[in-house]
C-alpha cells in the first residue's frame, strides 16, 4: 500500500470536503487568546471579516479526518462502494496543520468532518481530541467548528460542545422516506434525538450557575445542519417545510442546503445529473425569508403547481408577482411587515426607512439611496413625488424585470 505524504493527505482531504455546506462561522464567542498566551482569536461576529458573498466563511482550514466510511449512502461521493482515492490523517497531522496555516495567515480557524471509520464512537473521539488538543494544549483561540456523527455516545459530543465553536448534525435528507431508502444504514430517529440532547445541552449550559451566576461555555455558535438537495424527488415546498420544523424543534442557527450530486459510479442507485446549484441558492433565499421577512413557506411556494420555486427570479419578486393587489406599497405610511416585502428591500434598508421617516417624507431619491435597485423597486413602491401608475399591474412586468439576454462582446 502506498503510503500518502501529508500533502497527499490534504489535497485529497480537502477536496472530499467539498461537499459539506455548513462551515460559516456566525455565532462564535469573543475570544483573545493573548492574554493566556496561547494563539489565535476569535471576534463575537465569526473569526474574521472574509465571508463569501453567500455569507459562508472563507477562511477556514475544512477537511475531513478521513474520507474511508463504514457507510454506504448512495448520494456520498465517499460512501463504501464509491471507487474514490482514500486518505487518512492523524490527530497529530490535523493539530500540526491547523498551527502550521494559522501562523501562517492562511486560515483563522477549523472546520472538521469526517466518514466513520470501524465505529462512530472512535471516530467522534478522535476529532474531539483533535479540538481538546487545540483548544487545552496548544491554547488555540481560532474558530473551530466540529461535524458530529449523530450514532456516537452522547458524552462524546457534550465533550465536543466544551471545545467547539458550532456543532453540525447532518439531518442528510429531507424526509425519513428518503433517508432509509438512500441511506438505509442511518437512522431518521437517532439523528433527531441527537439534535434534541444537543439543543437541550445548549440551553442548559446557557443559565448562569448558582455558584459562579457565569455562563458555561458550549458551543457558543450553536448547532446547525444541512440537507442534501437534488439526491431525491422531494421538492422544494416540502424541503422548505422540513427546514421549518427543524427551526422551530432544534433552535438551529442555520440550515444548509447542499447541492449535491456528484457523478455516481456503476454502484450508485443514483441516475447521473448536474449539481442544481441554482435550486440551492433559491433555496436559501426563501429560507432567508421565512426567518428575516416574517414570510410563511406556503406562501413562498403558492401558486406553483409542482412545488419548486422559481428558478429565473428570486422568491420575494416571484411572490410579489403573484399577489399585484397588495403593491404599491407607500414608504412613508406602509409597516414595517410590508417594506419587508417589496422585491429589493433588505432588512437594513427598510430600518433605515423607517427611522428617516420620522423627520421627512421619503422621495424615489431617498429609496434609490437606500437599496441596491431601484429599478426592481419602483413598480412596487409609491413615494413623495412618485407612483408606478400602471406599472405595478403591466402584463410584461415580469420579462422587464428580468431582463434579456445578452450576448457578451469578446474584445
Amino acid at each position: 500500500m502506498t503510503v500518502l505524504s501529508t500533502r497527499d493527505k490534504l489535497a485529497i482531504l480537502s477536496d472530499a470536503a467539498k461537499y459539506d455546506a455548513s462551515c460559516a462561522s456566525s455565532g462564535a464567542a469573543k475570544r483573545n487568546s493573548l492574554k493566556s498566551g496561547g494563539i489565535g482569536s476569535t471576534e463575537g461576529s465569526g473569526i474574521c471579516h472574509s465571508y463569501a458573498p453567500d455569507g459562508r466563511c472563507i477562511s477556514l482550514l475544512k477537511i475531513l479526518l478521513t474520507n474511508f466510511c463504514i457507510y454506504d449512502c448512495s448520494y456520498c461521493i465517499n460512501r463504501s462502494s464509491s471507487n474514490v482515492k482514500r486518505a487518512r490523517f492523524s490527530i497529530e497531522e490535523v493539530v500540526r496543520l491547523t498551527l502550521e496555516f494559522y501562523k501562517r495567515n492562511y486560515i483563522e480557524g477549523l472546520f472538521l468532518s469526517s466518514g466513520v471509520i470501524r465505529s462512530p464512537d472512535e471516530t467522534m473521539g478522535e476529532m474531539v481530541e483533535i479540538a481538546r488538543r487545540l483548544r487545552v494544549d496548544e491554547k488555540f483561540g481560532g474558530y473551530i467548528h466540529l461535524k458530529t456523527i449523530p450514532e456516537c455516545a452522547p458524552e462524546l459530543l457534550e465533550q465536543a460542545g466544551l471545545y467547539a465553536d458550532r456543532l453540525s448534525i447532518n439531518v442528510e435528507l429531507p424526509t425519513d422516506e428518503g433517508v432509509k431508502r438512500l441511506a438505509p444504514e442511518k437512522r431518521p430517529e437517532t439523528i433527531r434525538l441527537s439534535m434534541a440532547k444537543l439543543r437541550a445541552k445548549i440551553e442548559e449550559k446557557a443559565e448562569p450557575t448558582l455558584k459562579t451566576k457565569k455562563r458555561q461555555r458550549f458551543a457558543p455558535g450553536g448547532q446547525s445542519t444541512q440537507m442534501i438537495v437534488g439526491a431525491d424527488a422531494t421538492n422544494d415546498a416540502e424541503i422548505l417545510g422540513a427546514s421549518a420544523r427543524l427551526y422551530g424543534s432544534y433552535q438551529l442557527r442555520r440550515v444548509y442546503y447542499s447541492a449535491f450530486s456528484p457523478i455516481p459510479d456503476a454502484s450508485s442507485a443514483l441516475p447521473l445529473m448536474k449539481p442544481p446549484l441554482m435550486r440551492e441558492h433559491r433555496l436559501y433565499q426563501a429560507d432567508w425569508l421565512m426567518r428575516f421577512y416574517g414570510f410563511d413557506r406556503h406562501e413562498i411556494v403558492a401558486g406553483r403547481q409542482d412545488g419548486m420555486l422559481d428558478l429565473e427570479i428570486d422568491p420575494k419578486l416571484s411572490w410579489a408577482l403573484a399577489n399585484r393587489g397588495a403593491f404599491p406599497v407607500d414608504v412613508n405610511r406602509a409597516p414595517r411587515e410590508m417594506l419587508l416585502r417589496v422585491p429589493g428591500f433588505g432588512t437594513r434598508a427598510v430600518q433605515k426607512m423607517l427611522d428617516m421617516r420620522r423627520f421627512r417624507r421619503l422621495r424615489l431619491e431617498d429609496v434609490g439611496r437606500l437599496c441596491q435597485s431601484i429599478a426592481k423597486v419602483r413598480p412596487f413602491i409609491v413615494a413623495e413625488g412618485w407612483s408606478p401608475g400602471g406599472t405595478t399591474d403591466a402584463q410584461h412586468l415580469r420579462a422587464r424585470l428580468i431582463g434579456r439576454p445578452t450576448q457578451l462582446s469578446l474584445f
